[in-house]
Protein backbone atom coordinates (compact mmCIF):
# COMPACT_ATOMS: atom_id res chain seq x y z
CA UNK A 1 0.00 0.00 0.00
CA UNK A 2 1.29 3.20 -0.91
CA UNK A 3 0.46 6.98 0.47
CA UNK A 4 1.70 8.60 -2.74
CA UNK A 5 0.06 9.18 -5.96
CA UNK A 6 1.19 7.35 -8.96
CA UNK A 7 2.68 9.93 -10.58
CA UNK A 8 5.18 10.60 -7.80
CA UNK A 9 5.99 7.02 -7.72
CA UNK A 10 7.04 6.66 -10.79
CA UNK A 11 9.50 9.60 -12.40
CA UNK A 12 8.54 10.94 -15.66
CA UNK A 13 10.65 9.60 -18.74
CA UNK A 14 12.78 11.41 -20.66
CA UNK A 15 12.25 11.67 -24.61
CA UNK A 16 15.01 9.43 -26.43
CA UNK A 17 17.08 12.34 -27.41
CA UNK A 18 17.51 14.26 -24.21
CA UNK A 19 20.60 13.92 -22.56
CA UNK A 20 19.34 15.04 -19.11
CA UNK A 21 21.89 17.74 -18.86
CA UNK A 22 21.23 21.87 -18.54
CA UNK A 23 16.81 22.50 -18.87
CA UNK A 24 16.47 23.33 -14.70
CA UNK A 25 13.18 25.06 -15.76
CA UNK A 26 11.25 22.10 -15.43
CA UNK A 27 11.95 21.24 -11.71
CA UNK A 28 9.10 22.52 -9.01
CA UNK A 29 10.13 24.20 -5.73
CA UNK A 30 8.99 23.17 -2.26
CA UNK A 31 5.41 22.99 -1.47
CA UNK A 32 4.09 25.83 0.59
CA UNK A 33 2.88 23.10 3.04
CA UNK A 34 6.80 21.82 3.18
CA UNK A 35 7.95 25.41 4.03
CA UNK A 36 5.66 25.66 6.64
CA UNK A 37 6.33 22.62 8.50
CA UNK A 38 10.40 23.41 8.20
CA UNK A 39 9.61 26.48 9.62
CA UNK A 40 7.77 25.24 12.67
CA UNK A 41 10.38 22.47 13.34
CA UNK A 42 13.11 25.03 12.77
CA UNK A 43 11.61 26.96 15.21
CA UNK A 44 10.80 23.83 17.99
CA UNK A 45 14.75 23.70 17.48
CA UNK A 46 15.31 26.74 17.77
CA UNK A 47 13.31 26.75 21.02
CA UNK A 48 14.96 23.58 22.49
CA UNK A 49 18.11 24.79 21.53
CA UNK A 50 17.88 27.78 23.41
CA UNK A 51 16.24 26.90 26.22
CA UNK A 52 19.03 24.31 26.85
CA UNK A 53 21.71 27.11 26.67
CA UNK A 54 20.23 29.12 28.87
CA UNK A 55 19.42 26.21 31.51
CA UNK A 56 23.34 25.92 31.41
CA UNK A 57 23.93 29.21 31.80
CA UNK A 58 21.91 29.99 34.38
CA UNK A 59 23.07 26.80 36.63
Amino acid sequence: MSFLPKDELEPPRKPQGDSGKGDKGDKKGPSTNRIIVWIVVGGVGVYMVASGLIGVLTK
